[in-house]
């Protein structure tokens, strides 16, 4: 018995370092205090060859132990397709969780991970913003 439930069809994941590397360079970002979400349409890439949306999670040792870590993973997963459920874009996916996303997934449980989620990535970017994340700093004087 293998544990997979038949009537569920089976998640893409990102599992090569090309393919985050990929969504980090050349995908866009959002991020939180809690997240950055990197997305990269692979519509524009004729390499790509799939055509369903994959997930990508990156979780640092600096969030916890390797029990909080595989917890994180899993819930930022799990929140991860309840938010996407029925879109059908050609996109990759990588949540990347910041030290202190524990104390969020403790206090606001799913409906909180959901939430930012959502709120990533969902969310149009409007017109010059800066995404929290330190990256867009050209045009800048330092």
């Amino acid at each position: 018995m293998s544990g997979e439930d038949p009537g569920r069809p089976r998640r893409k994941r990102l599992s090569r370092s090309g393919d985050f590397k990929r969504a980090y360079r050349e995908g866009d970002s959002r991020a939180n205090r809690f997240l950055v979400v990197y997305r990269f349409d692979r519509a524009e890439d004729p390499d790509s060859g799939e055509g369903s949306t994959r997930l990508g999670i990156s979780v640092s040792r600096k969030v916890g132990n390797a029990v909080t870590r595989n917890r994180v993973k899993r819930i930022l997963g799990e929140g991860f397709w309840e938010v996407l459920a029925g879109d059908a874009s050609e996109a990759d996916f990588v949540l990347v969780a910041r030290p202190g996303i524990e104390q969020m997934i403790e206090t606001d449980g799913m409906d909180g991970v959901k939430s930012a989620i959502s709120d990533l990535i969902l969310a149009e970017p409007s017109e010059g913003e800066d995404d929290g994340s330190g990256a867009g700093s050209e045009g800048r004087s330092t």
